[in-house]
């Protein structure tokens, strides 16, 4: 018995002693320094936030092994082409049609991307993320990961909070510290959402006209073609040994090049367009990704996510089109 307390006592000690240890180090220390000279950000708020700090192993655990690296199409397509979460798309399309019609005029982005985005990030508001955003991005962004990355969006993230009038300790995200239904890491908060109700805030937890118009902007800005498409498969009859299957997101062969390599191309666009391949279980897909599927994958740096998001888009816009036509 007296060993168990023991044992409880030294685990609590050290508990305690790992809490205020950000605090006490040097490079947190610089980081307060420059937020407050830098940024006028009160130091004894600051101060405080570090010495409640909690590590985030988990966070630290998944920032390495994300979805999109370890899954293959075959695996990581059921997780997000689901009927539940196409027939949750619809609903949510039904519910905010007026907004994602208006957002559509004003921003040139289909309402199909929209409704799919929202729903590939959170299922429709359902799981926005249960990690603490400032103890993950301080986890992450004094840890030894993308370090400088993490430490930028802990900057935006606490001056993020200080425009919206928000509390740093109160709010919670993705384990990357991505937040709200359209799932904005702090930067892009702070560079894209729109405060689309006219409230004087963004908000992107409960509005749903800032949290459509901010994904919509979001697109607008990176970049998106209104009318154009985004991808289509391709046919191939040539050697595949001799193809580049990186994966490469940056547009970079013209369709002549493609139909050189044995691929059977149904467009004459002279804007460069890359190769997705994508890995089925006995056998390959290969797409062609046009413009517009480059600017999806600046939501997510990952062609099975960029094309997760066209498939799902195509599929509630079908669904919801035929319930139209059936009223």
């Amino acid at each position: 018995m007296k060993l168990f307390i023991l044992i409880n006592l030294l685990v609590l000690l050290l508990t305690n002693a790992w809490a205020g240890s950000y605090f006490e180090r040097k490079d947190v220390k610089a980081f307060i320094h420059t937020m407050v000279e830098e940024h006028d950000y009160p130091g004894a708020e600051l101060e405080a936030l570090f010495r409640s700090v909690k590590q985030q192993k988990q966070v630290a655990k998944a920032i390495k092994t994300p979805a999109e690296r370890k899954k293959q199409w075959h695996q990581y397509r059921p997780i997000f082409i689901t009927q539940s979460r196409i027939e949750n798309g619809v609903k949510f399309w039904n519910q905010y049609a007026a907004i994602l019609a208006e957002a559509e005029q004003q921003f040139g982005v289909p309402a199909e991307i929209i409704v799919a985005i929202i729903g590939v990030e959170t299922y429709f508001g359902k799981h926005t993320g249960k990690h603490p955003v400032f103890d993950s991005l301080v986890t992450l962004g004094f840890g030894p990961t993308r370090s400088e990355f993490f430490r930028s969006e802990l900057k935006h993230y606490l001056l993020l909070c200080r425009e919206e009038g928000l509390d740093p300790s109160a709010l919670h995200g993705s384990y990357a510290g991505a937040m709200g239904l359209s799932q904005f890491i702090s930067s892009s908060y702070r560079h894209y959402s729109v405060d689309g109700d006219g409230d004087g805030r963004r908000d992107l937890w409960n509005s749903p006209r800032d949290i459509i118009f901010s994904v919509a902007n979001y697109f607008k800005q990176h970049g998106w073609k209104h009318g154009q498409t985004v991808t289509q498969r391709m046919e191939f009859s040539g050697d595949a040994t001799q193809l580049d299957v990186n994966n490469k997101l940056k547009p970079s062969y013209t369709s002549e090049a493609l139909q050189k390599l044995g691929f059977h191309v149904s467009t004459d666009s002279k804007d460069l367009v890359s190769l997705i391949v994508l890995n089925q279980k006995n056998t390959q897909e290969y797409w062609m990704g046009e413009h517009n599927f480059y600017v999806i994958t600046r939501y997510n740096h990952s062609h099975m996510y960029a094309m997760a998001v066209y498939q799902l888009s195509k599929e509630i816009m079908g669904r919801w089109s035929s319930s139209q036509v059936d009223q």
